[in-house]
């Protein structure tokens, strides 16, 4: 079976593509997941308060010997030494391409141009095959309006494919109260391809102690619906690639994904759970379905399920909406 597929320019031999996480911070974990038959690799996040904490700690640095001996000026602590978090995510991306075949894709979390704009230069200069643009900004100010919003996400965009010429994912949230506009317009600002969707680790908390508790739970394959509802609708409509990054525990959610129009499928919890070498079994899984199937290349079967051929989607959507409601009856 032909498994091959392209995301956002990018060739790759496998459409199960291992999402941010902090399985690919050694880089013997990304050659295993290159083993067991990953299309991709994505980085774990470098995040803008790391860039800007080594920022601040530079220019305190400076500022407390800047009325020191002239003669001592030599001994200032170069910027580009002194940045080992950044420095040691520059090395790590160099070591991964030096290692493996398969695309390694750098990630970045921010929420303002400033602070890591400048660093997606370097992080193209390292070797990145592309830059993941994990944009986590949940607005807690009431009188910042949507259109402001929007503009950060596009500026962000905007000032990153200005900067570098690697594809760009930008992944986002599914708050946009026009998703397909708003998809269209990330494009248009030089957006190579959307990842569907950022998860959001929100907060419980705990009654008896009266605090806040922040603790992770791993995705399921109940979660895969509303990506799956707006990669079916935008898949064809907005000219990039797009790739589904929830819950994605086994070769059925990558099924259903392809079958709504995605490029790739990203998966982490299931590999948590059952380990890097769980990748080989998804692949396994998926020619075995594409076999029993008859299909021969991901092409046959890419987006059969989708809305393309929809001339009103708000419609089959409110339609739709009608008869999962009355199938209750």
């Amino acid at each position: 079976m032909d498994l091959r597929t392209t995301y956002m320019g990018l060739e790759l031999n496998s459409p199960i593509v291992v999402s941010a996480s902090t399985l690919s911070e050694e880089t013997h974990r990304i050659v295993e997941m290159e083993d067991n038959g990953a299309g991709a690799v994505v980085l774990f996040s470098l995040f803008e308060e790391q860039i800007r904490q080594e920022q601040a700690k530079y220019a305190s640095v400076r500022s407390s010997t800047s009325n020191q001996f002239a003669e001592a000026s030599g001994f200032f602590p170069n910027i580009d030494e002194y940045a080992a978090g950044t420095e040691d995510y520059l090395e790590k991306i160099w070591q991964a391409k030096n290692s493996v075949e398969i695309p390694v894709i750098a990630s970045l979390n921010g929420t303002t141009p400033e602070g890591w704009i400048e660093y997606s230069r370097q992080l193209e200069q390292a070797g990145a095959d592309g830059i993941e643009i994990n944009i986590f900004f949940i607005p807690g100010d009431v009188h910042v309006s949507a259109s402001e919003v929007e503009h950060r996400y596009l500026n962000i965009i905007t000032e990153v494919r200005n900067t570098v010429k690697i594809p760009i994912a930008v992944k986002l949230n599914p708050y946009f109260s026009a998703m397909g506009n708003m998809a269209l317009r990330m494009q248009k600002a030089g957006a190579d391809a959307l990842v569907l969707f950022n998860r959001f680790y929100q907060p419980d908390f705990d009654i008896n102690k009266l605090r806040i508790i922040s603790n992770l739970h791993y995705s399921d394959a109940d979660e895969i619906r509303l990506p799956l509802l707006w990669i079916a609708t935008l898949y064809g409509r907005v000219p990039v690639s797009l790739a589904a990054t929830t819950g994605v525990q086994s070769a059925t959610e990558v099924i259903k994904y392809l079958l709504a129009g995605a490029d790739v499928a990203m998966t982490a919890s299931a590999l948590y759970k059952k380990g890097i070498g769980y990748l080989k079994r998804m692949n396994e899984d998926l020619a075995t379905w594409m076999r029993m199937m008859e299909f021969s290349s991901l092409k046959d079967f890419k987006g059969t399920l989708s809305q393309q051929h929809v001339s009103d989607p708000t419609a089959f959507e409110r339609a739709n909406y009608i008869k999962i409601l009355q199938s209750k009856r």
